[in-house]
C-alpha cells in the first residue's frame, strides 16, 4: 500500500468515525428542539434521560484513546489537503479540550441541563425564580467544576468563555465593554434630550394567525429555503440545524405587539442563513460548523438591525405588512413606521430591546455570569442583584421575575459564557454590513426593491463557506484589513439616530 494511500483511508476512517459522532449530536439536537417545541410536558423526565445517553456516549466516542491515535498520526503525515490538515488540526484541539471532561460528568451535566429546562418553563409560568433556583444551583455547580477540569487562567470564566468564543477572556471582553459604553452612553443622552418617537401603531391588535402568515412570506421574500428549514413556535426563539439541509427555526407571537414576531423572526433567519450556507460536504467535520457564537450573532445582528430595521428594508416590507394588516397599517408613512421601529428606550426585555440600549442587558448579565462563576454572587441572590443592575445601567425598575432573571432560556441550557457574543456579533455585523456595502455596489437599492441574494451570497462566500477555518477575529481581518472595531457600531448607529431624533453629532471617524 502506497504511503499516499495509507493517509488517504486513514482520513477516510477519521471523517467516518466523526460523522458517526455528529450523527449521535444531532439526533440529540433533534430530541432538544422536540423537547421545546411540541413535546408533552410529562415526558420530560425520559427525554432528560435520552438526552443524557446519547450526549455521554458520542462524547465517549470521540474521546476514546483509538480515535485520539488516530487524530495524532494524521497530524503528524505532511501529504494532507490543506482542508485535510485544517479538519485534523481542528480535532486535535477539540479531542485536547473534551479528554478533561468524564463521560460521567458529560452525563450528569446533560441531564441536570434537560431537568433545568423544565423548571424554568415551570418558574417562569409561576412567575417565582424560586421554582428554577435548585436546579440553577446545580448547573452553576457544575460549570464550576467544568471549568477546573478544561483548565483556565485568570479568571474560572474565561474556561467557559472559550467553548463558545476560543481565546477570548474577561480581559478582553472588559477593555471591549470599556471602549464601548462611554460613546454608547453619550450618544442615549443625547436621544434622551430628543422628542421620543411614536411606536403605537406597532401595539395594536395583530392577530396571530396573519402575523404567523406574514411571517412565512417574510422569510420567503428575504430567502430562507424552506426546502431545507422550517418554522415553529416556542417560549423562546432559537434555531437548530442537524444539517445545512435541515435547518429549523422558532418564533413567538405577540397579538399586542406586531416586532415582537417580526425582529425575531428576521434574527433566526440570520443565524438559518449562516446555517444553510456551511459546506455540506464537511458534514460532521470542523470546516462544516460555524466559527464562532460571536460570527453568528453577527449573521443574525445584520440581517435583523443592518438590515431589517434599515430605510431600505421599511421601502420594501411595508407595503407588505400594510396588505396582511389594513386597518393597522393601511395610512402609516414610510418616515413613521421607520422611525418606530427604531425607536429608542430603556425596557426590560432583552429580546425586545432597542440596539442601542441592548448592550446594556448583554454586559449585565456578563457580570452576573462572572460573580456566580467567580462566587462572588449566590443563586439565591440573583433577583435582588438582577434589580440593582438594571437601576443601575438603564434605570429602570424591575416589576417581576419573568420579565427580570427569568426572561432568557440560556442558563436552562447550562450556557453559561454565552452572553458576551451577543455584544461581539453586533459589533462585527456592523464591520462586516460596512465592508459589503463598498464590495456590492447599490446594496441600499437593492434591499429596497427586496433583492437580497447578492448580500447573502457575498456573506456565504466571505463567511459561511470557510466553516471553523479561521477564529473571529482572523476572518474579521480578512474582510475588513482589521480586527474586531466598536467604532463601526458607533458611526452606523450616530449616522442613523441623528436622523431619526433630528439631533446634531458629529459623525464617528474610523
Amino acid at each position: 500500500m502506497s504511503q499516499l494511500t495509507k493517509t488517504e483511508t486513514l482520513y477516510e476512517q477519521y471523517v467516518q468515525e466523526l460523522q458517526q459522532i455528529a450523527d449521535i449530536r444531532y439526533a440529540v439536537a433533534l430530541l432538544q428542539w422536540d423537547q421545546e417545541t411540541y413535546m408533552p410536558s410529562s415526558g420530560a423526565d425520559f427525554r432528560s434521560r435520552q438526552i443524557a445517553t446519547l450526549s455521554e456516549l458520542a462524547h465517549s466516542m470521540f474521546t476514546a484513546a483509538p480515535f485520539g491515535n488516530l487524530i495524532e498520526t494524521l497530524q503528524q503525515r505532511n501529504d494532507l489537503s490543506p482542508d485535510q490538515q485544517s479538519n485534523i488540526n481542528l480535532s486535535r484541539y477539540d479531542f485536547e479540550q473534551q479528554v478533561k471532561l468524564p463521560s460521567a460528568f458529560v452525563r450528569s451535566i446533560s441531564e441536570t441541563t434537560s431537568k433545568a429546562y423544565h423548571a424554568w418553563i415551570d418558574a417562569r409560568k409561576a412567575n417565582d425564580f424560586k421554582v428554577f433556583s435548585p436546579r440553577l444551583e446545580e448547573l452553576v455547580s457544575l460549570k464550576k467544576q467544568e471549568a477546573e477540569l478544561l483548565g483556565y487562567s485568570g479568571h474560572p470564566y474565561n474556561a467557559l468563555l472559550n467553548q463558545f468564543e476560543r481565546a477570548c477572556t474577561t480581559d478582553i471582553l472588559d477593555a471591549a465593554f470599556q471602549q464601548l459604553v462611554p460613546p454608547l452612553q453619550q450618544l442615549l443622552q443625547k436621544i434622551s434630550q430628543c422628542r421620543q418617537v411614536d411606536d403605537h401603531l406597532l401595539k395594536q391588535y395583530y392577530p396571530e394567525g396573519d402575523q404567523w402568515q406574514f411571517g412565512m412570506e417574510l422569510l420567503q421574500r428575504m430567502g430562507f429555503d424552506l426546502n431545507a428549514g422550517r418554522q415553529d413556535r416556542s417560549e423562546h426563539p432559537f434555531t437548530i440545524n442537524f444539517n445545512s439541509k435541515d435547518v429549523r427555526i422558532t418564533t413567538r407571537v405577540d397579538e399586542q405587539d406586531i416586532s415582537n414576531m417580526t425582529w425575531s423572526t428576521i434574527h433566526e433567519l440570520g443565524h438559518a442563513f449562516y446555517e444553510q450556507g456551511l459546506p455540506s460536504e464537511q458534514y460532521g467535520l470542523p470546516l462544516g460548523e460555524y466559527a464562532s457564537l460571536g460570527i453568528h450573532e453577527s449573521q443574525s445582528r445584520l440581517w435583523e438591525n443592518n438590515v431589517g430595521r434599515s430605510k431600505a428594508w421599511t421601502r420594501n416590507f411595508l407595503p407588505v405588512l400594510q396588505h396582511y394588516f389594513p386597518n393597522q397599517m393601511d395610512k402609516v408613512s414610510e418616515d413613521h413606521f421607520y422611525k418606530a421601529i427604531n425607536l429608542v428606550k430603556p425596557s426590560l426585555i432583552r429580546t425586545e430591546a432597542d440596539e442601542l440600549t441592548y448592550h446594556f442587558h448583554v454586559i449585565i448579565r456578563y457580570e452576573l455570569e462572572k460573580a456566580l462563576i467567580g462566587g462572588s454572587l449566590a443563586v439565591h441572590d440573583i433577583p435582588e442583584y438582577w434589580a440593582s443592575q438594571y437601576e443601575k445601567y438603564l434605570g429602570i425598575t424591575v416589576p417581576d421575575d419573568r420579565s427580570g432573571c427569568l426572561q432568557d432560556v440560556h442558563w436552562s441550557h447550562g450556557s453559561f459564557g454565552y452572553f458576551p457574543t451577543y455584544s461581539m456579533g453586533s459589533l462585527y455585523a456592523a464591520q462586516f454590513f460596512a465592508a459589503a456595502n463598498i464590495a456590492i455596489p447599490g446594496l441600499e437599492r437593492q434591499i429596497e426593491q427586496g433583492e437580497f441574494t447578492q448580500l447573502l451570497d457575498w456573506l456565504r462566500k466571505n463567511i459561511h463557506m470557510h466553516g471553523r477555518r479561521y477564529t473571529s477575529e482572523e476572518l474579521c481581518r480578512n474582510i475588513s484589513g482589521e480586527g474586531i472595531n466598536s467604532r463601526y457600531f458607533m458611526q452606523y448607529v450616530t449616522n442613523k439616530y441623528r436622523f431619526i431624533y433630528a439631533f446634531q453629532m458629529e459623525e464617528v471617524a474610523l
